[in-house]
Formats: structure tokens, sequence, C-alpha cells
């Protein structure tokens, strides 16, 4: 009506529409589903993604090579088997391997099976002593080893070197022929963990990755070598020239960027499934039931296996003494997929530094995703994952200046060059604070240059970012702070009272832990310490009330 009105001859002076200008998101009905519920998905507890992350790391870097070796020599023995015929021979070499053990009343290898439930491992045992299976099958019910099997259940080691640590011991006495499908199993569930959460690609997307999407990339004629990038599909409102949805979904026009721990996920992956072939292919991951599915395996089994893997984790925590790396219940339930992509925004925003999972590289995906290195780089229409980090950043922002305003009104002293624009910014700061936006509103509420804060508890500051005065670097057009990159001197820094204290409290717990370790550590520790009671102190000296400092 409004574009109607502008060409009459006689306009009656229809309103123009705020979404002229101010776009169309915030005036549409709310997107359902996968492709339109992440501002409404919780993020995963910092103490629930620390130590499955640390886990699904440990899994696909220090144990993937062990699980795979015992596969490889499982599918070895489990072809034997097959191949095996009926001889004296083997009858003669089964009965020297098992009499002995059920003479001695030691353990028999046990399996679980869906008929006799704790029974005897024929697979295994015909392959290590090369009968038939018919032959097992004879021995173990005329002797009655299914009931002996259930009240001596013993391992079944197989004769491949463990090469993995934990803690700097080995994590396996021996791999396990009956254990193996299951670490197989949680081994691909862990590398969809670490893909998926340290790239922020949707379920769906990491679903249809192939082995090869991830090529090992030519050196820059500098010598130097760029980082690996991901070819993938998405799928969320991709249309063709009618307007339809194609459900197979289109290439990437900008690919995903690789950290390390990433690539290497995509290559234990593709150690277990064929070239060209889908990386979740639920016909080579489905190894248990083995029902054949074609296709990736299906998003509810990978949400499965995400429960499984986190109680496998939890026992494995217990079996090795570890028991403050278990994974504890999450407040918000089941720990679904598709919250980990809103994790990682959540994590990235408010975790300078990155002190999840042991300082994995965020500094470096903060700097990538910061720099925009696409505008593309995960985007698509409405919102990609730079919408979903500009929403974490824009709420812990918000949280920042809401906790600044409530300090300061309690009484608490403030510091630093930016104490005045900190203040400032706190009490312009829009009441959203703790409520869901749109990465609409929360672009141009990081927009206001030199108005937002960000809390740094690593650095014992608040940032109250202008870009151009910023001294950790930041790119052009950034909106937030290199937080692991926080230098002194920065004229963006002030302190409150609590960071001082927060500082004090630190430097005392250095200098408890100088005194248990070896001299050099302990000094580089005490050194460190003086340096946090310095901050705490160069506080107290400027230290002023907000009134004193608009004045």
């Amino acid at each position: 009506m409004w574009a109607f009105d502008q060409l009459s001859a006689s306009p009656c002076g229809i309103t123009r529409p705020p979404w002229e200008d101010e776009g169309i998101d915030d005036y549409l009905p709310a997107e359902t589903g996968e492709a339109g519920g992440e501002s409404k998905t919780e993020p995963l507890d910092p103490t629930v993604i620390g130590p499955l992350l640390t886990w699904s790391i440990r899994l696909v870097e220090d144990f993937s090579g062990d699980i795979l070796a015992a596969w490889d020599e499982r599918r070895r023995m489990h072809a034997q088997v097959r191949a095996a015929k009926t001889t004296r021979e083997g009858l003669a070499a089964l009965k020297s391997y098992l009499l002995p053990l059920i003479n001695s009343g030691a353990p028999l290898p046990a399996t679980v099976s869906r008929l006799h439930g704790v029974t005897l491992a024929h697979h295994y045992v015909a392959a290590v002593t090369g009968c038939s299976r018919t032959q097992v099958q004879t021995i173990v019910a005329r002797r009655g080893l299914y009931r002996l099997a259930a009240q001596r259940p013993g391992p079944s080691p197989m004769q491949v070197p463990v090469t993995g640590r934990i803690e700097g011991r080995p994590w396996r006495e021996f791999m396990d022929y009956e254990e193996t499908p299951i670490l197989v199993r949680h081994l691909a569930t862990a590398a969809a963990i670490v893909i998926l959460y340290l790239t922020g690609m949707r379920p769906q997307e990491a679903r249809s990755l192939r082995s090869g999407c991830c090529p090992d990339p030519q050196p820059n004629p500098d010598g130097s070598m760029p980082r690996h990038l991901i070819r993938s599909h998405h799928y969320k409102n991709v249309r063709d020239s009618d307007g339809h949805h194609v459900s197979a979904g289109e290439e990437r026009a900008v690919p995903w960027v690789a950290i390390t721990p990433v690539v290497n996920a995509i290559r234990v992956l593709e150690r277990i499934v064929p070239k060209d072939e889908l990386l979740f292919s639920s016909t080579h991951h489905d190894i248990v039931s083995q029902r054949r599915h074609h296709g990736a395996l299906k998003r509810a089994t990978l949400d499965r296996r995400v429960e499984d893997l986190v109680s496998w984790i939890n026992q494995e925590a217990t079996a090795q003494v570890l028991p403050a790396q278990r994974v504890p219940e999450d407040l918000h339930g089941n720990l679904g997929l598709s919250r980990l992509r809103r994790t990682l925004a959540w994590h990235i925003a408010r975790r300078p530094g990155g002190l999840v999972a042991l300082a994995i590289q965020y500094g470096h995906m903060r700097t990538a995703l910061d720099a925009r290195t696409s505008t593309g780089y995960g985007s698509r229409e409405r919102r990609g994952f730079h919408g979903e980090l500009d929403v974490e950043t824009a709420l812990a922002a918000a949280q920042t200046a809401a906790r600044l305003r409530d300090a300061t009104a309690a009484g608490e002293k403030i510091s630093g060059p930016a104490a005045r624009r900190a203040i400032v910014g706190a009490a312009s700061m829009p009441s959203f604070e703790g409520a869901m936006t749109t990465p609409k509103a929360a672009a141009k509420f990081l927009a206001r240059d030199g108005l937002v804060l960000f809390d740094n508890p690593d650095a014992f500051l608040i940032c109250a970012f202008k870009r151009d005065t910023a001294l950790c670097d930041p790119d052009p057009g950034a909106t937030a702070p290199n937080q692991f990159a926080c230098q002194l001197g920065c004229g963006n820094a002030i302190r409150t009272d609590s960071h001082a204290q927060a500082a004090r409290e630190q430097a005392g717990r250095l200098d408890a832990k100088a005194a248990l370790v070896p001299q050099p550590l302990g000094d580089r520790f005490r050194r460190t310490a003086g340096r946090f009671r310095a901050l705490a102190g160069a506080h107290d000296s400027a230290a002023q009330s907000a009134e004193e400092a608009i004045a």
C-alpha cells in the first residue's frame, strides 16, 4: 500500500514500513525446526562441554590409532573364522586352549549375546585356535559353557600393540576383541562432536560431508601453509529458480575453515569409510547391529550415540581414576548435536582465550570469525554462524554492562583510562540482558564502537572496546576485542574493586603453587603473582566512584 501510494497522483501519506530500513527478519514469523530454533537452543554448561570435548579430542588424537588397528585385526580374525574348515587339527587346538581354562577356574573369554546373555566369545575362540565356529558351538553345548562363561566372564585380548597413553600411562593393557566395535562407534561419535563444535556446522551439514572433503592445502608461493578448508553442502533456505526448496542442498560457496583438531577428526573418519563415501555413512558406522541402512546416520541416532559416549566417558574416568574428568548432567537435558553450534558461539563470546578443553584454539577461531574471512562464511539469508556469535557476544556484553552498573551502584569503585566511557556505555545499554535477541539487533548493538563492554576475567578487567585505540590488534571492522591478546596499558581497560580482589586471590593461589613446584617454575609463578598484586595496587590508588569518574 505504501509503494502504491508513492506512485499515486494524490498520495495519502501512508507511513513507510519499518522493514524498508531495518530489514524484514524481525517482522517475519518465527522459524521452526532445526533451521530456526538456534537462538532458542540452550548452550551446554561449561562443566559439561569441557570434559566432553577433552575426551572427544583424546579419542581422536590419542586413542584412534589403537582403536582402528584393533578394528582391522578384528575384521581379519572375523574373516578367518568365516573361512575356517572343520578339521581335527582345529578341534585339537580348541581343546588345548579351552580345557586348561575350564579346569583351572580361570575366566573365559566372554561376550553378550541377545539370545543367551553373557556367553562364551565364539568368534574370538575360533579365531585364536583356528577351528571352525561349529566346533566351538559343539563344545560349548557339551560342556555347559553358557553357564560357566556367565559365572567366570573374562576378556578377549588381541595381539595389537597399545600406544595410546592417558596421564602418562597406557590407556589399555590390551585391545579387546569384544570391546572394539563399541570403541569404533564411540570414536566416530567423538569425531562428530569435534567437527561440529569446532566449526559451527549444523548437524545436517556435517552428516553430508564425504571422504576427501578436506584435502591437504598446497603451500603458498612464500612457503607458508594456508588453512585447511572443508567443502560441504548446506540445506537451509536452498531454493531453485522457482522458489522451491532443494532437498539435496547445494555446495557451500565459501568453505568452512578447519583448525587442526577438526582435520584430525576428518582423517580418522576417512580411515573408517571408503573414498568418496559419506563420513557418517550408516553402512560403515552401524557396526554393532549391522542393519545396513543407506545414507548417513540419522540425527536421532547420533544424538543417542552422544549420550552413550557420555556414559562411556564417565565409566572410563572412574576406571582411570580421573573423577574430575567426568561429564556431569546438563541442566537442560540431553546433549543433542544441535546444542554444539550454540555452545561454540557462547564460549567464543564468553571465555577469553579459550578455557574450554585445554585451551583449544579459540583465539584462532575468534580471529577467523571476526575478520569475516568472507561475508558468506557460515551464513545463508536469515542467519549463519556469525549471527549466532553476534547474539551471544551481545548478550555477554549486555550482562557485563548490567553487572558494572550494579557494582558501581553498590559502591564499588572503578579505575582505568576508559572508566568514564564504560559508565556511559553501561547506562545507555538497552534493557535486553538475559533475553534472546535477533542477529540483526545484536549486530546493531555491537556496532556502537567505544560503548560496548567485554568482561575479561583472565586479565581482571573490562574492555570498553574502541577499535582505534585497542592494543589487541583487532581486525578492520571488528566489533569485539581479541580478548586472548589483551595488552597492559590499553586505553580501553577499566577495573572494579571486584577485579582487584580477584587478582589478589589469583596471586595467592600462584604463591601456594610456587611452593610445590621446581624452583624455575616457582619463580615464574611468583613473578606473575607480583604482577597481579601490582595491578590490584594500581587500581586501589586510582579508584574513584562512578560519580567522580563522569564528573
